[in-house]
C-alpha cells in the first residue's frame, strides 16, 4: 500500500527502465478526478486492448468512448515496446474486481481465483492497456513483451513492490480475459528476474576503448637546432610544420636541420604573432609547445 507517485516521478520510473516514453498531450491532469478515489496504491494492472492500430489504440485509450469516459488507463504500450502515456491519476481501466485478489497483491501472495466484484480497482492500481486484438492469435511482439515487464518492473521498483504486486484484469475481474495470448504467471516470472538485479537505470551507450592521449615531444632546447643536426625530431617537427601550412621546403622535409626548416619554423612563429627577433625560424618553448611534434 503506497501513496500514488507523483506524475514526474511516474515518468521518471519509466524511463529508467529503460523504457521510449512519448507523452501525449495533458495527460499528467488527464484524468477521471471527482470520480472516486485514487490511491492508496498497491499494484500494476495489465490489459489488452482490442483494438488495431497504434494510433487509434492511443486516441481510444486517452478519449474513452460513450460507454466509458477517458482515460481508459495510464500508459498504452504499442506493438514496437513504445509506452504512450495518456492519463495520470484515476483512469477507468479496472473497474470493480475481487477483495480477496487485492488482499492476496497486497501481501504479495498467490492471486486467487476471482469470483467477486466488490472493490474499486481504479482506485488501486496503476493500468496499461496493450495494443492487441485480444483473439490469442494476433502475435505479441518480443518488443512488447519486454516493454510490459519494464512497465511493471518500474512500478515495482519505485515502490519497493515484488512481482506479486503485477496481475491482470481477468485475475482482477470475473468474466474478463485480458490478456490474451501470454500468461501473468510468466510475466510475474519475467518482472521478478528484472528485479532479481539492480536498477538498470536510464540506457546508456556502452563504453568505447578510450584514445590514448597523444604523446609529443618536449622542447629539446634552443641549442639542439643547428647546423649538423640529424634527428628523427627535426623530421617530425617539419611535417607539422607542413600541416600547418608553413612549410618552406622544396624538398622533404627530412631528419637534417637546414635552412629550410628556419624559414619553415620563422613562418610558424609569424603565424602564432611573434615578429622581429621572435620570429628569427629558431624554435622557443612556447611556439615548440604549441606545434604539437609527435614523439619520433
Amino acid at each position: 500500500m503506497a501513496k500514488p507517485l507523483s506524475a514526474a516521478a511516474f515518468l521518471q520510473a519509466l524511463r529508467d527502465e529503460g523504457l521510449k516514453v512519448v507523452e501525449v498531450g495533458s495527460w499528467r491532469t488527464h484524468n477521471r478526478a471527482g470520480h472516486g478515489a485514487w490511491g492508496p496504491m498497491n499494484g500494476v494492472m495489465i490489459h489488452h486492448t482490442v483494438t488495431k492500430g497504434t494510433q487509434n489504440t492511443v486516441d481510444i485509450c486517452r478519449n474513452g468512448h460513450a460507454d466509458l469516459p477517458g482515460p481508459l488507463c495510464h500508459g498504452v504500450i504499442a506493438k514496437d515496446g513504445t509506452v504512450y502515456l495518456v492519463g495520470y491519476g484515476r483512469a477507468n481501466h479496472a473497474g470493480l474486481g475481487d477483495d480477496d485478489v487485492l488482499q492476496t497483491v497486497i501481501d504479495e501472495k498467490p492471486v486467487p481465483t476471482d469470483n467477486e466484484a466488490n472493490t474499486d480497482g481504479n482506485a488501486r492500481f496503476y493500468g496499461f492497456e496493450c495494443e492487441n486484438l485480444g483473439d490469442g492469435k494476433d502475435p505479441w511482439p518480443k518488443a512488447q513483451l519486454e516493454a510490459i515487464e519494464k512497465a511493471a518492473a518500474a512500478l515495482c521498483r519505485a515502490h519497493g513492490w515484488s512481482e506479486r504486486s503485477v496481475i491482470g484484469h481477468l485475475e482482477w475481474q470475473p468474466g474478463k480475459i485480458d490478456p490474451k495470448g501470454f500468461t501473468m504467471a510468466s510475466m510475474r516470472s519475467r518482472v521478478k528476474e528484472r528485479l532479481g538485479s539492480s536498477s538498470p537505470g536510464p540506457s546508456k551507450p556502452a563504453p568505447s576503448n578510450p584514445e590514448p592521449k597523444p604523446s609529443y615531444e618536449p622542447f629539446p632546447g634552443a641549442g639542439f637546432f643547428h647546423g649538423g643536426r640529424h634527428s628523427a625530431i627535426v623530421t617530425a617537427m617539419g611535417r607539422r610544420l607542413v600541416a600547418e601550412g608553413c612549410g618552406r621546403y622544396a624538398s622533404g622535409p627530412g631528419p637534417d636541420w637546414t635552412n629550410a626548416d628556419k624559414k619553415s619554423y620563422a613562418a610558424w612563429q609569424r603565424k602564432l604573432g611573434y615578429s622581429g627577433d621572435d620570429a628569427d625560424g629558431i624554435p622557443g618553448k612556447a611556439s615548440w609547445d604549441k606545434l604539437r611534434v609527435p614523439k619520433s
